[in-house]
């Protein structure tokens, strides 16, 4: 019998590449590939990377400057290792990795289905490269995951539903790495979470690139939006929430607010970038929307569900911020109140309109920017898990903490929360008494009576 390969797999960047990761497993499995934590003692790496961020891809290269010395010690024991490349860096700077490193397989996010076949190809050739678009859907062509691995992974899990943005903002690389927006049809959905759903899956988030521009087609052969697709999902046994991740403000349509309003399994934290609150800024980065846009679209959601609570994606720096466009943002971000947010200083992206601006912002005045912005966002998510002490919500437990006895969860809005349990309370969503706060965690005991969903959670998003 054919002992099996170890496959070592590291992911950057985004949700979506979580999801891809973990379908290469499945894709490589019946290749005889098995997981392993450690890179060295793998047959196979594979770099899943992500280019949103300069630092992102100088990670890359400096983790493939790593694994040379891996593969030279493996080679030195008469070991074969291969290396792989693979997601948006892949696609956006083939020819560059193989030219600075000594990889295998380079291969672009809409092509990992052909991994067994790229792994042939570069055992035979040397290399193999494939970052073209294929026609294709690659859905169609991908392994499913096997039981056993879907309960590894726990209750909670990632769908892809859509691939792909048109928005084409001037400071983003994903319609350059991940092609033009491509929605799955509902009935291979369904499949995939029904799947995950009979194997012990509870929650679910729905990805994608710009995941509320989904236009699947229905059963009934029309166009799906995200409400109606959410309402559908809804109704499967086991499933007990619903996420979905990353939106865009000017994709909210009235199925997805009507979703908010009448399914008690969506769970009322949206995470919907803004970038900046400046109007000035946000027509140079192509947003096309204005700050108003964006405060009405908060106002809507917020009309349908009261206890409905946000994230958001700030940018500081970009080319041509003055003092005057980053207050407003500033001031964006103090009117809406945030549950959670991520800034980050601008940089520039290969190919991306934005990329041949001016740079008008020093890193110094960046730096000091972010710290101000990001002081203020920790101050509102500070303010908003504090507000949580003395209410009693309900928390889907995940898995055993590493405080023995403790089992830890997460609440409607993401929070971990802690209780002293036993293991099988696990897959459970049960209510929770939260006493203290510790971090960004919170620490509580199991209450005796769950809560309707307004008293429980209301006054955590006025404290928002």
């Amino acid at each position: 019998m054919t002992p099996p390969r170890k496959l070592h797999i590291k992911s950057y960047g985004c949700q979506m590449n979580v999801y891809d990761a973990q379908r290469m497993v499945d894709t490589l499995a019946p290749e005889g590939f098995v997981e392993t934590a450690s890179a060295e003692d793998a047959d196979l790496v594979i770099l899943n990377t992500c280019h949103i961020r300069e630092k992102a891809s100088e990670k890359v290269y400096s983790e493939l400057g790593r694994l040379r010395t891996a593969k030279d010690e493996a080679a030195r024991g008469g070991r074969t290792m291969q290396i792989a490349v693979a997601g948006c860096v892949a696609q956006a700077e083939g020819e560059e990795i193989v030219r600075r490193a000594p990889v295998d397989v380079v291969v672009g996010p809409q092509s990992y289905h052909h991994l067994p076949e790229l792994l042939k190809r570069a055992s035979h050739d040397g290399r193999a490269i494939e970052t073209e678009f294929p026609a294709a859907d690659k859905f169609g062509f991908l392994a499913q995951p096997k039981p056993e691995a879907i309960r590894a992974r726990g209750i909670s899990a990632f769908v892809t539903v859509q691939e792909g943005c048109d928005k084409f903002c001037t400071f983003c690389v994903v319609p350059y790495t991940r092609g033009a927006e491509v929605s799955r049809p509902v009935a291979k959905i369904l499949d995939d979470v029904k799947r995950l759903a009979d194997n012990g899956v509870r929650e679910l988030t729905l990805i994608g690139q710009n995941v509320n521009a989904y236009h699947g087609e229905g059963p009934d052969g029309q166009s799906w939006p995200l409400g109606k697709l959410l309402e559908h999902l809804s109704q499967v046994p086991g499933i007990a929430r619903l996420r979905y991740s990353t939106s865009h403000p000017r994709d909210v349509d009235d199925s997805l607010i009507a979703a908010h309003r009448d399914l008690d399994a969506l769970m009322p934290f949206v995470h919907l970038p803004v970038q900046s609150g400046s109007d000035r800024i946000l027509s140079a980065m192509n947003r096309k929307h204005t700050a108003d846009d964006y405060r009405r679209v908060i106002d809507r959601f917020r009309a349908a569900r009261q206890d409905i609570a946000f994230s958001s994606d700030f940018i500081v720096g970009f080319p041509g911020e003055t003092e005057e466009d980053f207050r407003a943002t500033l001031a964006l971000v103090t009117q809406i109140g945030y549950a959670a947010a991520y800034s980050f200083k601008y940089s520039a992206r290969p190919g991306t309109p934005a990329a041949d601006l001016q740079e008008t912002v020093s890193l110094a005045e960046m730096d000091q920017r972010l710290e101000r912005l990001q002081g203020l966002i920790d101050s509102q998510q500070s303010a908003f898990n504090k507000a949580a002490i003395g209410t009693t919500v309900d928390v889907l437990f995940e898995r055993e903490a590493r405080k023995e006895g403790q089992i830890v969860g997460r609440t409607a809005y993401l929070q971990p929360a802690h209780v002293m349990a036993s293991p099988d309370i696990i897959g459970k969503t049960l209510p929770v008494r939260i006493d203290s706060l510790e971090r960004y965690s919170l620490l509580g005991e199991l209450a005796t009576k769950p809560v309707a969903r307004e008293a429980a959670l209301s006054s955590m998003a006025t404290g928002a």
